[in-house]
This record gives C-alpha cells, sequence and structure tokens, in this order.
C-alpha cells in the first residue's frame, strides 16, 4: 500500500501513514513551562504530592514530569531524562522524553523552568520543636556506664535511625540525647521504632526492659501518650572477668537471655541462661596481667619465667597446644594463675 503523506509504497501505520510520516506529523508528549518544587532547606528533601522524599533531584523532577506531563501511551520503553543548569530561582531544564512507536525511535525535548521554593518539611519542624514520642533509657545495676559503653550505644542508636531512614522512613529521629544518673536518655520521635531500638539494644546488652507512659496532651481530639522504655543493664558487661560457681571466667557475649562465658582454667566456652547468673561477681579489679617468658613445655605443662624477679613456675597447660612465641600473657587472680589464649 502507498502512504498519503510520503507516497512510498510500505507498511501502513495508521491512519493511511506510514510509521515514519506518522512520527514526523504528530506530538507524543506535552507539558507546562514552569513547574514549582518544595524543597526544605534543612534536610534537602523535595515534596511530591504532599509527601516529602528524600531523592535525587533529578528523580524529583522525573515524577513532577510522569506526573504533569501529558504523554502519549503509544511510546514504549518510555525514558525521561532531563538535563538541567542551575539558576538564581531553581534550574532551567531541557526534559528529553524519548521511546519508540512500533520500532521507530521517538526523540522529544521540553524546556521547562524549575523553580525551587523553600519550606521546612514537617519531620525537620516536630525535630526543631523537640517532638517526641518516646524516650530510651539505659541504665545500669551497681555501676555506671563506661565511656566506650556510652559511645557504643549511641552508635548503635544513630546506626539503627540512619538505617531506617536510608529505607524511606525519614519520620523516625533522635531529637536529644543526654547523659543521665550513669546512663543515658534518647528522646525518639517514633514510640514503635523506639521499642525496635531497645529490643536492639537488649540483643547487643542483655537487660531488662519496663515500660511506662505519661500524659503529652491532646491532638485532633485524641488523647496522646508518651512512652518511656527503661533498659536496665546486667552489672556485667562483654570483656569482664568474672566468678561464677567456684571458676574464673572472661565474658564473650552477652545478648537477651544468654552470656557466653570463657572458662580461664580449661578454655572451654559455655552459654549460660541469664536468670541462672543471680550468684555471678564481676572481678576486674582483683586481676592482674603480666607478659612472661617461656622457658620449656611439654604436653601437659609450660615453665614460665617473670622477667622482673627470675622466678620460674609451672602452669598446667589448658588443652593440648604448643605454644610458638617466646612469650605468654598470664592472668592472675586470687593468687592462681592462668595462661591467657
Amino acid at each position: 500500500m502507498f502512504c498519503v503523506e510520503c507516497g512510498k509504497e510500505t507498511e501502513i501505520y495508521k491512519d493511511g501513514t506510514c510509521i515514519d510520516c506518522f512520527v514526523k506529523s504528530h506530538e507524543f508528549s506535552k507539558g507546562p513551562e514552569i513547574i514549582t518544587i518544595e524543597e526544605c532547606p534543612h534536610c534537602n528533601s523535595y515534596k511530591y504530592k504532599n509527601t516529602w522524599k528524600n531523592e535525587l533531584l533529578n528523580n524529583i523532577i522525573i515524577r513532577y514530569v510522569k506526573h504533569s506531563f501529558k504523554i502519549s501511551r503509544e511510546l514504549e520503553k518510555l525514558d525521561i531524562n532531563p538535563v538541567c543548569t542551575e539558576t538564581k530561582t531553581g534550574y532551567d531544564c531541557t526534559i528529553i522524553i524519548s521511546g519508540y512507536i512500533k520500532d521507530k525511535e521517538v526523540n522529544e525535548e521540553h524546556l521547562l523552568e524549575i523553580r525551587i521554593k523553600k519550606l521546612v518539611c514537617e519531620t525537620c519542624s516536630k525535630q526543631f520543636g523537640g517532638y517526641h514520642e518516646a524516650i530510651i533509657q539505659v541504665r545500669t545495676d551497681k555501676r555506671k556506664l563506661s565511656k566506650k559503653e556510652l559511645e557504643d550505644i549511641e552508635n548503635h542508636v544513630i546506626s539503627y535511625v540512619e538505617k531506617t531512614n536510608a529505607k524511606g522512613n525519614n519520620n523516625l529521629f533522635i531529637t536529644d540525647a543526654a547523659i543521665e544518673h550513669g546512663g543515658i536518655d534518647f528522646f525518639i520521635s517514633d514510640k514503635q521504632e523506639a521499642m525496635n531500638i531497645t529490643k536492639k539494644l537488649q540483643s547487643n546488652y542483655g537487660g531488662d526492659i519496663k515500660s511506662s507512659s505519661s500524659n503529652a496532651g491532646m491532638k485532633d481530639s485524641k488523647q496522646l501518650f508518651r512512652v518511656t522504655y527503661l533498659l536496665r543493664l546486667p552489672e556485667y558487661k562483654k570483656g569482664d572477668y568474672v566468678k561464677f560457681k567456684k571458676n574464673y571466667y572472661k565474658i564473650l557475649s552477652t545478648s537477651s537471655d544468654k552470656v557466653k562465658l570463657f572458662n580461664l582454667n580449661n578454655w572451654e566456652e559455655k552459654l549460660v541462661e541469664t536468670r541462672d547468673l543471680d550468684y555471678i561477681k564481676v572481678i576486674n579489679d582483683n586481676i592482674s596481667k603480666k607478659e612472661m617468658i617461656i622457658v620449656s613445655q611439654n604436653e601437659n605443662e609450660v615453665q614460665i619465667m617473670d622477667p622482673e624477679t627470675y622466678k620460674i613456675i609451672v602452669v598446667r597447660k589448658p588443652e593440648e597446644i604448643n605454644f610458638q612465641s617466646e612469650n605468654i600473657e598470664i592472668i592472675s587472680i586470687d593468687d592462681q594463675i592462668f595462661l591467657k589464649k
């Protein structure tokens, strides 16, 4: 058949025209010349359809183009590519819309002015206003948290919030953190996530969780409650030396319901339920460590010498092992000597 436009004998696509003439005589996309996009000056997120999105501006522009432009459904394998130059009020963009009509490639360009309007998002407004639905309190029994523990706990909480934000939940944030009574408090925007964070901390450090609520006023005729989650950590922690049932151990790890112990005498590891650790005693202040010189060894024993006093001591090996180095560290507790693995 002959194309009514070019007269060429070829396959007719539509309305008596071939695909080439059809593409030349039609527009497949049309849109506005100006679009206003709201940007939060604090977190640099952009508002799209009443939702704030922490995305690249390029991706936001593509969202707006898909929403505000009329693009023919005939256009297959659609691709939208913004090419933008920054201006005083926003960006001047060339929007390249491409795709295929049958096997014929189509490329259309549109000049689009992007006006950026600064507006504080709801999340930042809440955060700067001190908004929080929950307080996480981390405390300990019979001791204060060490500086390293405080830093580790804070890093765990910050990491959880950052990972949650990366998944698209920007409503979770830490309003404030403060050292209180030898522990630390976190003021959290979301009470359910605050509970999740508390459980994560418990799985790493052990301890017991208690919760309480208080009246936080009214919103939309509904009573609001603020929740406090108290995580009380045990007296012991990872890395501590302890006495338990007449034996000496080092704590390798803790969790919400179990503690892994390393027996200093035989180098065996064991898991103990936390409910069975009522009589465990932390003995960090009672231990001393020292580097000793290996004089000789056999299958069962090692002969070591104090480099300061030249006193020689024979210590039984916890297991069949051949020490390769010339020196070995010992741990002394209550006049007992243990070889450090």
